[in-house]
């Protein structure tokens, strides 16, 4: 009688063990799906100068939204919290993604071959000397006429884990806007579950050629409901590259100290900008080398919003550029883009580096890969 009640009492235990654990294994399945359930996925085509774009819009859940055109590669749209967690859009972009093809402010696109101004459109590669489209009154700017702004990309979505993925890919030709080889480049944007969009440009290319691959956000924290003058910037650059009437680097480097390009500790926008003849259009120096070291670049603060938003990348520079340009001719449910009303925090190697030898080189090679990381984190205070 007894060994009979232990084997009850035994066949009780396991079965209580085994619905216990059926219990516990479908309370933490039953978790992720509900984490994958937060994120939403909208993907949708629209007709872009005379072709097909595929437009994605990734919602991570926790009150960051994303909207990405293959197209240019272009954020149209980025959507953060503030401080009371109101959602709202924090860049510039055009109302419809069709309105796009006439991009001349580079609002929110990828930027290739080569990011920034090279002077004259040349520049010299084993003794040949190239000459790129020039649309910069003399000079390159940001790829040419037909740069990476302005292309179809290939694109899909991957949902992971823990994040939400857009991934491109796009092959521009050998001589494409003068450029030499054919060079592949694939461009990913991640968006976390943690407000943060992460970007990763790759490049490989089948002849030598040059590269500055980076990406033309205008940012405004106060989600465009005042200018970007009272927004506090800090930018970790010890130096600078002053430059000369065209917006050419003279090829020196200048500290920062004592200047009203010293943004090591946070200063308002609008606090020196009188300073400087047509406002910040330089690029600042992180470090004086390539490296695969992803550091913090900078910070961008609106206090009334609350909101912050931290740089990191592992370019050697970051272009900071305070909207000089925006002329007052385009405007966005009800939206004057005027004067300083965006910003752009560019990384990048320097401008014009294939003409200055002690600048960091802009040169890939067959057989190497090209690779650059941008990351933007948002937070409040």
């Amino acid at each position: 009688m007894k060994s009979k009640l232990t084997f009850i009492l035994s066949l009780m235990g396991i079965v209580s063990l085994v619905s216990w654990n059926c219990s516990g294994s479908k309370k933490e399945e039953k978790s992720m799906i509900q984490e994958k359930v937060n994120f939403k996925v909208k993907v949708k085509e629209v007709p872009v100068a005379g072709k097909t774009a595929k437009v994605f819009h990734l919602d991570n859940g926790n009150g960051m939204e994303v909207e990405i055109s293959s197209y240019g590669g272009i954020i149209s749209k980025l959507i953060v919290p503030d401080n009371n967690g109101i959602i709202e859009n924090i860049v510039l972009g055009y109302e419809n993604v069709a309105d796009y093809d006439n991009n001349d402010y580079y609002f929110g696109a990828a930027i290739g071959r080569f990011g920034n101004r090279i002077a004259k459109g040349k520049f010299e590669l084993d003794g040949k000397t190239y000459q790129l489209a020039t649309n910069d009154g003399d000079n390159h700017l940001h790829g040419g006429l037909l740069g990476f702004n302005r292309v179809f990309w290939d694109a899909a979505y991957i949902e992971g884990q823990e994040s939400m993925i857009v991934k491109m890919s796009y092959t521009s030709k050998d001589g494409e806007e003068g450029y030499p080889g054919n060079l592949k480049t694939i461009l990913t944007f991640e968006l976390t579950k943690d407000n943060r969009l992460l970007l990763e440009f790759t490049a490989e290319t089948d002849q030598p050629t040059i590269v500055n691959l980076t990406h033309h956000g205008y940012f405004n924290l106060s989600a465009m409901n005042e200018d970007i003058l009272g927004h506090q910037l800090t930018i970790h650059a010890p130096q600078y590259t002053p430059v000369d009437a065209g917006l050419i680097p003279t090829g020196e480097l200048k500290a920062v100290k004592d200047t009203p390009f010293d943004f090591t500790t946070p200063h308002l926008i609008g606090e020196r900008i009188a300073q400087v003849p047509g406002g910040y259009d330089h690029n600042f120096v992180v470090k004086e080398s390539h490296s695969d070291e992803l550091v913090k670049m900078a910070e961008l603060y609106h206090e009334k919003s609350g909101r912050v938003m931290e740089l990191y990348a592992d370019s050697p520079a970051v272009q900071f550029y305070s909207g000089n340009f925006l002329d007052g001719k385009v405007t966005v449910n009800g939206v004057n883009y005027r004067q300083y009303m965006g910003l752009c925090l560019e990384p990048q190697t320097f401008p014009n580096a294939p003409n200055e030898p002690s600048f960091p080189t802009a040169r890939l090679n067959p057989g190497e890969v090209y690779r650059h990381r941008i990351q933007y984190h948002f937070k409040v205070k």
